[in-house]
């Protein structure tokens, strides 16, 4: 299963802080670039998605029901049964932040790119993951206020207001612009994506930054680390066998299935790390490690999922039906019968078929 290359970034920026942490005027200036940087990364994410398809994405309201269900209600049930590991796994910090992992939204873009893989519903994806985060914004911090509650967590009315300042504004701002940027957005989207991801990082830096200042780091042994990640790898196998054989249950399509497994089964460290830098404040270095460490899980289980779900038989027969009626379509054409032309519109089908699919 491959490591992606930026969550070794990620691990980089938490050794910096733990050497060089932000203290002073440079951790105010941190902190907010780090709050402009996340508001720009919504602004991106409205300014990309086409306000039609989120219309479309209405009427498959029963898939996104379930998207929701399963990142706002199974997750954190899961998560409140936790609460037996501490102590013996688990200390309290690192529950709470395990905890808060299944309350955040659900991914956008990696929902999108593994179901694209898999030939699942591509624009299901897109709409769940972006439904999912726009309810997250106002729905997870009432839930860490409800699940959470204690001094750890400054919920309130201000903190809420801020979180909807950062996050959904800037989206609606992006959809607002959409119709002037969007065309810009798209043709630079690699670029701007280095900025989605330089985001993250200084939020990462800025919140374990804060943590070092404040000395947690104490209160994490590698036996607690080990602990974590063996619950969360259970939590992830959990989540994605109840999203797979669930969506049959209720009589959803290969497709649908797809999307709603990659869209169900994810959590967002996009969303996460400014939500858990105003809730947790001090705290949200602790707060974050088990959305980081569970993010690249997710990413490196799904990336071997997507690619075998891409190799199902019925897709394989799908893609060969499909070049056969290419083949036949040519042999019947005026002109077609040669076996070079055949053989020529054949090929293409086989293989150009699936990859559009999958970049589309």
């Amino acid at each position: 299963m491959p490591i992606d290359p930026y969550i070794v970034v990620l691990l980089a920026t938490v050794g910096l802080a733990a050497l060089l942490p932000a203290r002073g005027t440079a951790a105010d200036v941190a902190s907010g670039a780090s709050t402009a940087a996340i508001a720009f990364l919504f602004f991106l994410y409205g300014a990309r998605l086409s306000t039609r398809e989120a219309l479309d994405g209405l009427k498959h309201w029963r898939l996104h029901v379930t998207v929701l269900v399963c990142t706002f209600v199974l997750f954190p049930v899961f998560g409140l049964a936790a609460r037996g590991l501490v102590p013996v796994l688990l200390t309290q910090p690192l529950y709470q932040g395990l905890l808060f992992l299944t309350l955040v939204p659900s991914t956008i873009q990696s929902s999108i790119a593994f179901t694209s893989i898999a030939r699942g519903n591509v624009p299901a994806a897109i709409c769940a993951g972006s439904f999912s985060s726009l309810v997250g914004i106002v729905l997870t911090p009432l839930l860490a206020a409800g699940l959470l509650g204690g001094d750890d967590v400054g919920f309130s009315t201000d903190s809420l207001v801020k979180i909807v300042l950062q996050l959904l504004v800037p989206f609606l701002a992006g959809q607002v612009l959409r119709r002037w940027i969007g065309g810009f957005v798209t043709r630079h989207k690699k670029v701007l994506g280095l900025v989605d991801r330089g985001s993250i990082l200084l939020v990462v830096y800025t919140a374990f930054s804060e943590g070092m200042n404040q000395g947690i780091w104490h209160q994490v042994s590698p036996l607690r680390l080990a602990g974590l990640l063996g619950v969360e790898a259970v939590l992830l196998a959990v989540m994605l066998a109840l999203t797979w054989y669930g969506a049959r249950a209720l009589g959803f399509g290969r497709a649908d299935r797809i999307a709603i497994q990659f869209a169900g089964s994810k959590k967002s460290l996009a969303s996460g790390l400014p939500m858990a830098s105003v809730l947790f404040a001090g705290h949200a270095s602790l707060a974050v490690l088990p959305l980081m460490l569970f993010h690249q899980m997710q990413l490196m289980v799904c990336a071997v999922i997507a690619k075998r779900r891409a190799r199902d038989p019925e897709v394989t027969e799908e893609a060969s039906e499909e070049a056969a009626g290419a083949s036949e379509e040519a042999v019947d054409a005026p002109g077609g019968t040669g076996a070079a032309e055949t053989e020529g519109s054949a090929a293409h089908p086989v293989q150009g078929q699936p990859q559009d699919r999958v970049l589309g």
